[in-house]
């Protein structure tokens, strides 16, 4: 069986979950369920970062140990991803065994070939992305990804010496040219390492809430080194070689494009160096802005999803996430935008389409769902959706594979009204029609399961279907003329019922 694996990144314990984490992990989410639909054996990790001098600090401000400030935001992670219906198989905490001991052992296997060395840092740190950063770098004397005035430190650190990369990495991304997606991300990932690679710390002498690093455990290990490495951790390196050897490398790290650097230049060349394959390739989103911004505590501009589902449901908030932003642009989140979406797309288009079925076939055949025809004008519309819809899934493009799904349920619609079976007599004519909506239905609550899985199954069971969606097969079972009819379609309570602004 073909193997898909994914990751979210692991998120920083110093606050609640946000739209932005959100986002990253339904596209992770949906995709997964694309690919197991598919009939993949598939792999979806993520989970919480929690060491570092930000959680120290917070724990301090809290007036209680890292641990037990880790230990009281990390469960919030899960909780709401169990909201939104997220499928992951693993959740990973940096505080687990499982990882200090494989941190430990890539630590050790960086330092063993020579590519981690004793040198003292001198230079301005941004203790909000646990970052250091050359002057070049900073824009106005501040940090470039959140604009906040850094820190000079001096003291002594143990060095990745990424410097020794530069040719390694460019030979290793000219192998794999479709590693990134989209595509103008790599040429940022490329530029970034022809200006020249920088060392970096591996670990802070002055903080002790982190893993020792195992030949000096004066030292914990610096964020990054530590973070990074759940990938592996989670998948067995350092606790279970068969099972890491069977699960590395991952498919795709979904990440938001303020980390790229990290994930696209040191992450590869941490693992060269320890003699480990590179993911297979990244997924770089771009941000969810609120008014133009990018979400801040500082600015109170946070958006908390959980909120959202409260408005338009837990389907009706993934799917706006989904389609509304092209994956890999910056987006722009407004209350108004997503009621718009939920009753543009979701009220009008797909719940109207739902409801106006099983009213017709109520009054017009009984009830009773009739068989779709073989030479239905659909059937064309429907094969070329499922054609375009599983391109953009397979490309990670979801706000496109969505796009491709509503042309089908766009064009039933209007074939709907085109022959007005609600003014026909029962019979051939209007069973025809209606068998045919139900045919066209039936396929789009398959390609539209990875965004609405909980919706789409309603409406399988309203047609009259049994079984669950998450056991079919995308391209045997969207095929045109599986709906046999012979059972009892139902209209149920409005799927999504329009919102006011």
């Amino acid at each position: 069986m073909t193997k898909f694996s994914a990751t979210t990144p692991i998120y920083y314990v110093n606050a609640k979950p946000h739209l932005g984490h959100a986002y990253t992990t339904i596209v992770a989410d949906a995709v997964s369920r694309w690919h197991r639909l598919l009939g993949e054996d598939v792999h979806l990790l993520t989970g919480t970062d929690e060491h570092g001098l930000k959680i120290q600090q917070a724990a301090d401000s809290a007036g209680v140990s890292p641990k037990e400030f880790a230990d009281s935001i990390a469960p919030l992670f899960a909780q709401a991803w169990e909201r939104l219906n997220i499928t992951h198989d693993d959740f990973i905490r940096t505080t687990e065994p499982r990882h200090a001991a494989g941190v430990k052992k890539l630590l050790q296997a960086c330092y063993d070939a020579g590519d981690i060395e004793a040198d003292m840092y001198r230079g301005q740190y941004c203790v909000a992305c646990e970052a250091y950063f050359i002057e070049e770098e900073l824009i106005d004397g501040k940090c470039p990804i959140h604009m906040k005035e850094t820190t000079y430190v001096e003291e002594e650190n143990y060095f990745f010496r990424l410097s020794r990369f530069e040719d390694r990495l460019l030979k290793w991304y000219e192998d794999h040219p479709n590693a990134i997606t989209p595509g103008f991300r790599m040429n940022e990932v490329i530029g970034f390492i022809k200006g020249g690679l920088h060392d970096f710390s591996v670990s802070r002498k002055t903080l002790t809430w982190g893993i020792p690093l195992p030949w000096d455990p004066s030292h914990v290990a610096y964020v990054w080194f530590d973070a990074l490495a759940n990938y592996i951790t989670a998948v067995g390196y350092g606790t279970d070689d068969k099972a890491f050897a069977e699960n590395w490398p991952v498919d795709y790290h979904f990440i938001g494009k303020d980390i790229i650097r990290f994930h696209c230049v040191y992450w590869p060349a941490m693992l060269m160096s320890a003699g480990i394959e590179p993911p297979k390739g990244w997924a770089v989103g771009g941000w969810l802005l609120v008014d133009g911004e990018k979400m801040s505590k500082t600015t109170g501009n946070v958006v908390n999803p959980l909120d959202l589902i409260d408005v338009v449901g837990v389907d009706g908030f993934r799917y706006y996430v989904l389609a509304e932003t092209t994956y890999g642009n910056d987006g722009d989140f407004s209350d108004e935008g997503l009621i718009k979406r939920f009753n543009s797309d979701l009220a009008n288009n797909l719940g109207n389409l739902a409801a106006r079925v099983a009213t017709v076939v109520e009054k017009k055949c009984g009830g009773i769902g009739p068989a779709s025809s073989a030479n239905s004008p659909l059937a064309a519309i429907a094969a070329t959706a499922v054609a375009e819809t599983a391109q953009a899934w397979a490309t990670v493009q979801p706000s496109k594979a969505l796009e491709a799904t509503w042309k089908l349920i766009s064009a039933t619609n209007s074939y709907l009204e085109d022959n007005e079976p609600w003014k026909m007599e029962p019979g051939d004519a209007v069973n025809t029609v209606m068998g045919d909506a139900l045919e066209a239905l039936r396929i789009v609550t398959i390609l539209a399961n990875p965004a609405l899985p909980t919706t789409t199954q309603e409406i399988w069971n309203r047609i009259g279907l049994t079984g669950n969606i998450t056991d079919l097969r995308i391209h045997a079972d969207t095929k045109w003329g599986q709906y046999t009819g012979g059972t009892t379609v139902v209209k149920g309570q409005p799927l999504f019922p329009r919102l006011t602004v």
